[in-house]
């Protein structure tokens, strides 16, 4: 097509005009901007790209503005307008630019088997080196991690197409030679990627079989023991900062049925357990922090947890139609399906405890043991209580006008109610956990959504053994909420934690009061 402008980033970033090489900026953010706008091709929040690229106090918005303009004159060439950026996101269009990664990473083994040998001779040319060669940012560690990933996942599908032309060229050595060189040079850089023991090997494709998720990892040799991430191919969404650590997590993505991309960890290894996702969660951000780390620590030490965040936060689709109650327990359907788990225990943690309530209730034969851990069995709408009503309505107005600033008072409010025992540092994480895991606009509706729940007519339909859990002093989740369930759930035992913490923290006898009753659970019902 006349104007259109094709970008390469199998190899070293390029752009060509009608086959004539453009010059690029010399400011490596601002190449890497251009990259991650052409392989995502769709419409990206500045607030995302900004955390992407910059970091306060460089003023992220002015060095944002200063790359589009320095990238303006390279793609809207011809009178082809390609960059749109308003007041909110910025596009580069993709039906007017042609992007070699595209095609590549759709493909299946199955694609391959159907093209003619010249056809996988010209994909394996498309390969100049690996993705996004030489244009990497340390100090950008979320476009390293998304750099990183599709790094791999080009390298998996190049070992494919050369393996498939060496089967097809074996009665022609002087060309399956040069071939197999290749490939034996991609083999051994996979297999130079730390891989903890208790991960499965991912098929020659790097496809679990019968699983919608795509296993494939991305750190680099030099970060032995980092977390894993791996990603389904079509699904582009942030990626988390990568943390050295002692511990290893693999991080994977499923679909809904509505088409929304979840993402979900898995950690330790034994029987299975699965925590429901609550309010505020991230799964790379969690991983290190120093109020969820001796829970996630804790409840993988003899069992394989499987954690994942709701759609709307985290790591998750911040992008969904259907924040409701029933996606809720649509989207643990999914996860624990793409995690191809018969049987297990679950957890529910605040509102995800209703979830967990009315998971086990459809789905009773595949759940052991059921735990649940300061929840509700009303919303807050639903208990009707006018006092309480009026205070989670203006609770709502504060988080949608409040919850996005720089300025964490407002976040402080509800800091001070999950931990009031936190210390400096704990209330400082959590606060700008509420910043990073989810928008202001989301954890509104999240917010009223969990007001609208009610599985108070379900409870005597439980028939799994029950934990019930919660401290004493919760002022997020009052105490008689826990008990209602233990008292709806046949045969329930209820435990009285003594702490005011809505997320008990580690230094404290009530965290390992809930340790020792957990475990000792799961023990019995696994």
């Amino acid at each position: 097509m006349v104007g259109q402008l094709t970008i390469k980033v199998l190899g070293e970033l390029n752009v060509t005009q009608q086959g004539q090489l453009l010059p690029l900026p010399q400011s490596k953010k601002t190449r890497a901007l251009l990259a991650y706008l052409a392989v995502v091709g769709r419409a990206q929040r500045r607030e995302h790209l900004c955390k992407m690229f910059w970091e306060v106090p460089d003023d992220p918005r002015a060095s944002l503005r200063w790359s589009l303009h320095k990238l303006r004159p390279i793609v809207n060439t011809e009178g082809h307008v390609r960059l749109h950026a308003d007041h909110n996101s910025v596009l580069l269009s993709p039906q007017t630019v042609e992007v070699d990664f595209k095609g590549m990473a759709s493909l299946r083994p199955a694609d391959l088997d159907r093209l003619d040998t010249e056809r996988l001779e010209s994909l394996a040319a498309t390969f100049r080196g690996e993705f996004l060669d030489g244009l990497c940012l340390p100090h950008c560690p979320n476009f390293e991690a998304w750099r990183l990933c599709h790094r791999d996942i080009t390298l998996r599908v190049h070992m494919e197409i050369l393996r498939a032309l060496v089967r097809r060229l074996q009665d022609r050595p002087e060309r399956v030679n040069v071939y197999s060189l290749v490939l034996d040079r991609l083999t051994n850089e996979i297999a130079a990627v730390d891989r903890p023991e208790q991960w499965p090997e991912p098929s020659v494709s790097g496809v679990s079989n019968g699983s919608r998720d795509v296993p494939l990892r991305s750190l680099p040799p030099s970060q032995p023991g980092s977390a894993f991430i791996s990603r389904n191919f079509e699904t582009d969404v942030p990626w988390p900062a990568v943390t050295p650590s002692k511990r290893s997590q693999e991080i994977r993505f499923c679909k809904t049925a509505d088409r929304v991309t979840i993402a979900y960890a898995v950690c330790g290894r034994g029987s299975p357990i699965v925590r429901a996702a609550h309010w505020m969660s991230h799964l790379q951000y969690d991983w290190e922090s120093p109020v969820w780390t001796h829970w996630i620590d804790a409840l993988s030490e003899k069992t394989k947890l499987i954690r994942y965040d709701e759609r709307g936060t985290g790591l998750s689709d911040w992008i969904a139609e259907d924040i409701s109650f029933a996606a809720m327990i649509a989207d643990l359907e999914s996860v624990v399906d793409a995690a191809g788990l018969d049987r297990f225990t679950l957890l529910g943690v605040s509102q995800s405890c209703a979830v967990s309530v009315a998971y086990a209730v459809r789905h009773p034969e595949r759940v052991s043991g059921l735990i649940l851990y300061g929840g509700f069995v009303k919303g807050w709408r639903k208990r009707r209580d006018s006092h309480e009503v009026a205070t989670h309505e203006a609770m709502t107005a504060l988080i949608r006008e409040g919850w996005g600033q720089n300025n964490p008072v407002f976040r402080h409010l509800f800091t001070a109610m999950f931990i009031p025992g936190a210390d400096e540092v704990q209330m400082d994480w959590f606060d700008e956990l509420q910043r990073i895991s989810v928008l202001p606009s989301n954890a509104g509706r999240l917010h009223e959504a969990f007001g609208e729940i009610d599985v108070s007519d379900v409870l005597s339909q439980v028939t799994i053994p029950t934990l019930v859990l919660h401290a004493r002093k919760d002022i997020v989740v009052p105490f008689q909420c826990g008990r209602e369930f233990a008292t709806g759930i046949p045969g329930a035992r209820f435990v009285d934690l003594d702490s005011a913490n809505h997320i008990l923290l580690a230094n404290e006898p009530a965290f390992e009061r809930f340790v020792r009753e957990v475990t000792r659970f799961v023990a019995e019902t696994a």
